[in-house]
Formats: C-alpha cells, sequence, structure tokens
C-alpha cells in the first residue's frame, strides 16, 4: 500500500471520507441535474425567436413559459437538495472525524505534535474551515465546472465557429484561474500562519491580563501584538491586491468573450448560417459556461483555506496514527521501577539523564533540589504528561508503555505545578469531568465530597459562589492560587489513586491546607499508595521513606531520608521547618 498522503489519506480520514462518498456523488448528480436545467434560458430564447416571433403563436408561448417555470423551480428545487446533502455531508464528517483528532490532541503530548505545540490549537480551526468549505460556494463552483462541457457541446450544436470560440474562452480562463492560484497561495498560506499564531498569542495575553496590567505591560504587548498582526495583514493585503487583480482581468477578459462569441453569432446570423434565436442562445450559453470558473475564482481564498486545512488533518493523522488496543492489566498495586530514564529536548538539551530509582506500595519518595534540576521534567514524565526519550518506566513489571494510557490514569493522581485546572465547574475538575464519560452523576458527587473532604478543601468550596457548581476558568481563573491547588489535590487524590504524583503540592497552601496535605498523603501511605513528592519546603516530605536530591537533570544522592538529610545538611543548626532543602 502506498505511503499516506494527501491523495491517500490515513485512517480515520478515509473511512470518513468514504462515509460520505454517497452524499458527494449525489451532489454530483445533482449537479449535473441543475447543469442541464441551467439551458432552459437558451432553449426558451431559441423557441421565442425561432417559434413564437415568427408566427405569433400565443399558445406556443404559454406552453413553452409554462415549461418554463417548471424548469426553473425544479432548478430552485435541485439547488437547494443539493446545498442540503454537502451539509449533511459536513455534519457526518463531524461525527465521525472531531472525536478521532480530539482523541488525537487530548492523547497526544504538545512536543510531538510535529515540533509545534501551538498546532493543537490550530487543528481543529482546520477542521472547521475544511467543513465550511465542503457547504461554502467554492465547493459547489467546483462541482459545477465539470459539467462546462454541456455547454460547449451545445455550442458546437449551434455551429462549430461557437463551440471552438467557447473553448478557446473557457481553456483561458481556466488558465487565468490557475496563475491567481500560483501567484497569491503562498501569500494566503503564510497569511493565515502568521494570523493563527497571532491569535494564539492574543488568547494567551488575554487570560493573563491581570499580569499585564499589574507590570504595566499594556502598551509593550499591545505593540508586540499589533506588529504581528501587521505581517498577518500585510500578506492578506497582498494576497488580495494579486487576486483582486487576477479576478478583475478575469472578469474584463469574460465580457470581451462573451461580446465576441455574440459578435459571432450576430455575423453567423447575418449570413444565415444560425437562426436569431441562437444568437441569443450563443451569449447564454458562454455566459453559462464562464459562470462556475467566475464564481470559483471570488471563492479561491476560501478553497485555498479548505484545502491546507484537509492537508494539516492528513499531517496530524499520519504523524499520530489510530492507538492499537492494548491488553487491558490487572489494577496496579503500586509498585514503580524508572530504569536509566532520560527527556531531551531538540536539538541537545538533556532535562533528564539517566534516572533510576524504585518505589513500593505504601511508600513515599520525596524530590528535592534547585530550580531547573529536573523534578517536574521527572514527575511529568512518570505521569506521562511528557515523552522520555530513553530508559523506562514500569508499573507493577509492565512497561507503561504497554498500558491503555485512559486506564492507567485511573489509577493515578497527578497535581502538575500550575494546578492545571480547566474550565468548568469545580465538581467536574475534580472528578475529572467522568460524568461525560458516562459515570453515574450520583456516584460522582459522593466521590468528589470524599476527594475533597481528604484534601481539605470540602469547607473551603462550599464558602464559593455555587459551592461545587462555581465555575472555574481555564487555569483556575476565579479562585485564588492557594484555593486552586488544594481543588487541584482534591482532582489527584479522586478515586483514591494507587500512584500519586505531586509537584509542589504545598507552594500556595496556608497552614491549614498545609495541615491537610501531611493528613492525605499519611492517608495515602496508610491505604498503600506509592507517592512521588517534588518539593522544595521540607515540611512536605515528614512522611518521606526515601529522599532523591536532584541537580542538573541527575540525581546527585538518593537512599532514606535520615541518610540524606545527614548527608546534604551543612555544619551548624538544624534548618527549621518549612527550610528550603539544598
Amino acid at each position: 500500500m502506498a505511503e499516506p498522503g494527501v491523495f491517500n489519506p490515513p485512517e480515520p480520514l478515509r473511512s470518513a471520507f468514504a462515509a460520505c462518498r454517497r452524499h458527494f456523488v449525489l451532489a454530483a448528480c445533482f449537479s449535473a441535474l441543475i447543469n442541464l436545467l441551467y439551458l432552459t434560458p437558451t432553449i426558451y430564447l431559441m423557441q421565442v425567436y425561432d417559434r413564437v416571433l415568427p408566427t405569433g403563436g400565443m399558445l406556443t408561448l404559454a406552453w413553452i413559459s409554462l415549461l418554463a417555470i417548471a424548469a426553473y423551480a425544479a432548478l430552485g428545487l435541485l439547488s437547494n437538495v443539493r446545498g442540503r446533502i454537502l451539509v449533511r455531508a459536513s455534519l457526518r464528517l463531524e461525527r465521525l472525524i472531531a472525536p478521532e483528532v480530539l482523541d488525537r490532541l487530548f492523547g497526544s503530548r504538545a512536543e510531538n505534535i510535529a515540533g509545534d505545540p501551538s498546532r493543537r490549537l490550530r487543528i481543529l480551526r482546520d477542521f472547521d474551515s475544511l467543513r465550511q468549505t465542503i457547504t461554502g460556494p467554492g465547493f459547489s463552483a467546483l462541482m459545477d465546472v465539470p459539467w462546462t462541457p454541456i455547454y460547449l457541446l451545445v455550442s458546437f450544436l449551434l455551429h462549430p465557429l461557437l463551440g471552438i470560440l467557447g473553448l478557446v474562452s473557457s481553456a483561458a480562463l481556466i488558465a487565468m484561474a490557475l496563475l491567481n492560484e500560483k501567484a497569491t497561495h503562498p501569500m494566503l498560506r503564510k497569511a493565515n500562519e502568521v494570523m493563527a499564531e497571532a491569535h494564539i498569542s492574543q488568547d494567551g495575553m488575554s487570560r493573563r491580563a491581570d499580569v499585564v496590567r499589574a507590570l504595566g505591560m499594556r502598551r509593550a504587548l499591545g505593540a508586540l501584538q499589533l506588529g504581528k498582526r501587521l505581517r498577518g495583514v500585510t500578506f492578506q493585503a497582498r494576497a488580495g491586491f494579486m487576486s483582486g487583480d487576477y479576478s478583475n482581468v478575469i472578469k474584463s477578459l469574460r465580457m470581451i468573450l462573451q461580446s465576441a462569441v455574440l459578435g459571432l453569432a450576430v455575423y453567423l446570423a447575418v449570413k444565415r448560417e444560425i437562426s436569431p434565436g441562437a444568437i441569443i442562445a450563443a451569449s447564454l450559453l458562454m455566459g453559462r459556461a464562464m459562470a462556475p470558473i467566475d464564481q470559483m475564482v471570488g471563492a479561491w481564498g476560501g478553497i485555498i483555506q479548505g484545502r491546507e486545512a484537509y492537508r494539516s488533518l492528513v499531517g496530524l493523522f499520519t504523524e499520530m496514527p489510530q492507538r492499537a488496543e492494548r491488553m487491558a492489566l490487572p489494577a496496579p498495586r503500586g509498585r514503580i521501577e524508572v530504569s536509566d530514564l532520560g527527556v531531551t529536548l531538540p536539538p541537545d538539551r538533556e532535562l533528564l539523564n539517566s534516572v533510576s530509582f524504585s518505589l513500593q506500595p505504601g511508600e513515599l519518595v520525596g524530590v528535592v533540589g534547585p530550580s531547573g534540576s529536573g523534578k517536574t521534567t521527572l514527575l511529568s514524565a512518570i505521569a506521562g504528561a511528557r515523552a522520555h526519550t530513553h530508559g523506562s518506566i514500569r508499573i507493577d513489571g509492565a512497561s507503561v508503555d504497554d498500558w491503555d494510557p485512559d486506564r492507567l490514569a485511573r489509577f493515578m493522581g497527578y497535581l502538575p505545578q500550575d494546578s492545571g485546572l480547566l474550565a468548568g465547574s469545580v465538581r467536574d475538575n475534580i472528578s475529572r469531568f467522568s460524568t461525560y464519560d458516562g459515570a453515574q452523576p450520583a456516584d460522582v458527587d459522593a466521590e468528589v465530597v470524599r476527594a475533597a473532604s481528604k484534601a481539605g478543601a470540602h469547607e473551603m468550596i462550599l464558602q464559593l459562589p455555587g459551592g461545587y457548581d462555581a465555575i472555574l476558568g481555564p487555569g483556575g481563573q476565579g479562585v485564588s492560587a492557594g484555593q486552586a491547588q488544594r481543588i487541584a489535590l482534591a482532582r489527584a487524590l479522586y478515586g483514591d489513586p494507587i500512584l500519586l504524583l505531586l509537584d509542589e503540592p504545598n507552594a500556595h497552601l496556608d497552614p491549614e491546607g498545609q495541615m491537610a496535605l501531611m493528613n492525605a498523603l499519611k492517608d495515602a501511605k496508610a491505604r498503600g499508595a506509592a507517592v512521588i513528592l517534588a518539593a522544595h519546603r521540607t515540611n512536605a516530605l515528614a512522611f518521606a521513606d526515601y529522599l532523591m536530591v536532584m541537580r542538573g537533570g541527575k540525581v546527585e544522592a538518593f537512599g532514606p531520608t535520615d541518610e540524606i538529610v545527614k548527608r546534604m545538611r551543612p555544619p551548624g543548626p538544624a534548618p527549621v521547618q518549612g527550610q528550603p532543602v539544598q
């Protein structure tokens, strides 16, 4: 089988478009009927000029007028049906492809999306652009272009010279349309890329508008954003100017060619080689033959955008094929083995280098070290949030690559450094949005309250406007950093996970929150959970069985907590509770 590409799309794109083949075939059939009915004005005027006017037959005029009205009504009905068929094709693509796109985006790590994490934000916009292109006028014009030979054939039937002129005229317009595409495509593509980057940047700035205001960065960031937009608008303007030039040339050429056809038809009528009615018929045929090309040029920007969106989807599914079904391994008991683990970013930036350790159920290892030592990278790699480039991570002897990621995540509680709360209610965040995955609401509510109580967040949540139904913005907007961290801790504890990975869980906690964290760690150890906790403050490590000291992405020391503390403690008085470990 050939390699996946634009003309050989990977699964599930191939299956999705195959499922819509019936829609496109029907739309093509309706396009044929529609273009046949577009001959109605030509035939009607020929009959009027050649039959009614010479004979004065009013009955003939009435009948052909009724037939023309019926044909026009059928034309409108068929055009409407074709539009509805294309809309239904678009909806079917939404049902078949959107879940697969989301599954790959949410199931992939940002660094794996073609080396461009911002593409995660653009890919669904690309898919929407493709659907809009299918239902737009440009796609209908593309479906009409293949039927242009119908009008050229009728022109040949009127007179060979009219057919030849129509053929040459259509070829000239198609050539101009191709030149328009060649000239404007690079600029339109660059403009779309630049404007997408500007929109993503603007979204990020808007989410942290409070920081922008507090630090007096409004003018600076405004100038930066305007500069990015100016680049995109400049490319759009250049493409628009060039496309407009070609469009105007094509319109002028079309009018010239239509007049030429009309002039040739008059000449042939004077020479009595065609009837007077054929003069108007030839002009109408020429206009209809060129109409789809004219419409296609007018909608060329949307067609190009749809084509680029399709290529983007092909790239996504080629780079991230569908995950293979894995055997459901038994629920883990909490034994973690990390061997020679390393994380390297291109070209040669090592975030982790040869980290090895093991942890048994009910044990807690504290990870300490200065900023940038690799603590966060280690936890995110074990949690599956970041890919490791070498080494292995095993859960109960099985490599994490052999686990179904979603199944393994049910037994894992992960608290990232920035809380990682999502837009939604407090209840949804703590429950990991499980009600949208078929979980029973009553069971979810009970487990949410239980997890929040373990995190010491239940009373705090009840004080929020709306309580558990309070709506949070992205990143926990709407609550303080300490409140967001306690909600995120409750999310990590949801479902009593057997693997608990906590990155700086006490960074924003008050004394009450600190006490709740200590109780949660004690409870997790008592029920046999394996806990890895990265922290700067020693009070979070009171229950640590082992201590890992990291520096420069490497393990500098690892062993029982008492031994490591004695080895790392400088001469002099013991550090006070809460003092960072150096």
